[in-house]
């Protein structure tokens, strides 16, 4: 992808830099509201979380070209394009394959969350942001900024909306820039944190 001036190069992951970018995402969401109520403790959390992004990563999204990330492994996008049709009870059994935790009543409970958030999941073809993670120590640095904003410019250059959840709602600010608007707050009936849905219509391209 195109790198204007000043912005961390992005680039397609390949199958070596997933250990690296599972290790990341681990650390970038331990501090994740909806991380802390679907895994009880610091050692569940944890592996919990390895597990979801090894299993999101290379089953369900890296299959079809989308995932992109910085040189030096900083930061992370999982995009699902709008014209692979979304199969949550799929997707639930992939990462129920590689969760031994899954006896955790928490865990169900969040099972019974990621169901929800796929009922509510928008029909309209579009190009889903499942996951958007940064190293802490490199927050603050434009690396987020350049993942979002790489693959929003091809997004709107094919002239698809976008569609993405929040579960932290600091970042609600940073999707705003880039023209997401929230849809609702969602308060589930499992009593998760507040998840925030978020939808941007294409832009039109700058003419040269």
């Amino acid at each position: 992808m195109e790198n204007p001036a000043g912005r961390p190069v992005v680039r397609p992951v390949v199958v070596g830099d997933v250990p690296a970018l599972v290790d990341m995402l681990v650390r970038s969401f331990d501090d994740d509201p909806v991380a802390h109520f679907m895994f009880a403790g610091e050692w569940r959390r944890r592996r919990g979380l390895h597990s979801f992004f090894t299993a999101q990563i290379r089953r369900q999204y890296l299959p079809f070209g989308q995932v992109y990330t910085t040189e030096g492994l900083g930061g992370v996008g999982l995009w699902g394009p709008p014209d692979v049709a979304k199969n949550g009870l799929k997707e639930l059994l992939q990462l129920l394959a590689t969760a031994p935790f899954a006896v955790s009543t928490r865990v169900h409970r969040a099972l019974r969350l990621l169901l929800e958030l796929e009922g509510l999941h928008p029909k309209e073809p579009h190009w889903y942001l499942a996951t958007l993670g940064t190293e802490p120590e490199l927050q603050g640095k434009g690396i987020g900024t350049a993942l979002l904003g790489s693959m929003l410019d091809s997004v709107d250059h094919q002239g698809f909306p976008a569609y993405l959840e929040s579960s932290k709602e600091r970042n609600v600010t940073l999707y705003a820039r880039f023209g997401f608007e929230v849809i609702d707050e969602l308060h589930s009936k499992v009593g998760s944190p507040p998840i925030w849905r978020m939808w941007r219509e294409p832009r039109v391209p700058d003419l040269p």
